[in-house]
C-alpha cells in the first residue's frame, strides 16, 4: 500500500494488486480501513478520507471492489473485500491524510538528542539491534531529529537495555536518508541480539 502525491503520510491510495498499482474507489472505502492504512505505513492515526480524486487522479487501474477492515488488522491485504462492485473511474480516487508522526527517539538519555534508539513500528516501540551500528547510520538518526551531526554511535546499551520486539538487527544506511526507516536492514541469524546490545546515539 502507498500514498502519493502527498506527503509521507498523505496522498492518493493505492494498493499492489498481482503486480500492478491500483487506485481505489471512494466509495469502497472508509475509517476503518483507513486506521489499517495508516498504521500499515507507521503514519499515527487516520486525519481524514478524502473522495473525489483529492490528490489528483493518477493514472492507474481503479480498485472496484468494496474493502471491509474491521480496523485492526496490520496490513490491508489482510482485510476482506466484498464481491460487490462499484463502477467506479479515476474521478473517484480515495485519498487519505494520516497524522504524521515521529518514527525514531532517543531513550534514556540526558536531552532529546542523546540515548537508546527506538523506532515507533506498526504501533509500538521497538528498539535496534548494535550489530553494524555505526556513524553513518547515527547520522541519519540525528538528522531525522534535528539534532546536529553525530557525535557517537553506541552499542551495549550504553543507555540501558529497552524492552519489547528488536526493529532489526543490522541497519545499513548510506548516510543520505532522511529517516533511519529509509535505511535498509539485514537480518542476520549468526548474531545474537537481545536487550543487551540495543544501539544508541549521542548527537551534537
Amino acid at each position: 500500500v502507498r500514498l502519493v502525491g502527498g506527503s509521507r503520510c498523505s496522498g492518493r491510495l493505492e494498493i499492489l494488486h498481482n503486480q500492478t498499482w491500483m487506485s481505489v474507489c471512494d466509495a469502497a472505502f472508509d475509517q476503518q480501513d483507513a486506521e489499517v492504512v495508516c498504521r500499515e505505513l507507521d503514519c499515527g492515526a487516520p486525519v481524514q478520507v478524502l473522495g473525489a480524486a483529492a490528490f489528483g487522479k493518477g493514472d492507474a487501474q481503479m480498485w472496484t471492489q468494496e474493502i471491509q477492515c474491521r480496523g485492526n488488522e496490520s496490513q490491508i491485504h489482510f482485510c476482506p473485500t466484498s464481491p460487490q462492485e462499484h463502477n467506479c473511474s479515476r474521478e473517484y480516487s480515495v485519498g487519505l491524510v494520516c497524522a504524521d508522526r515521529v518514527n525514531v527517539r532517543l531513550v534514556g538519555g540526558d536531552s532529546l538528542c542523546a540515548g537508546r534508539v527506538e523506532v515507533y513500528h506498526r504501533g509500538q516501540w521497538e528498539t535496534v539491534c548494535d550489530f553494524g551500528w555505526d556513524l553513518v547510520d547515527a547520522a541519519v538518526v540525528c538528522r531525522e531529529l534535528d539534532c546536529g551531526e553525530p557525535v557517537d554511535a553506541l552499542g551495549d546499551a550504553h543507555f540501558g537495555p529497552g524492552s519489547g520486539p528488536i526493529w532489526t538487527n543490522h541497519v545499513l544506511c548510506f548516510g543520505s536518508e532522511l529517516n533511519l526507516k529509509n535505511c535498509g536492514s539485514v537480518e542476520s541469524n549468526d548474531y545474537d541480539c537481545d536487550h543487551y546490545k540495543d544501539a544508541a546515539v549521542i548527537c551534537s
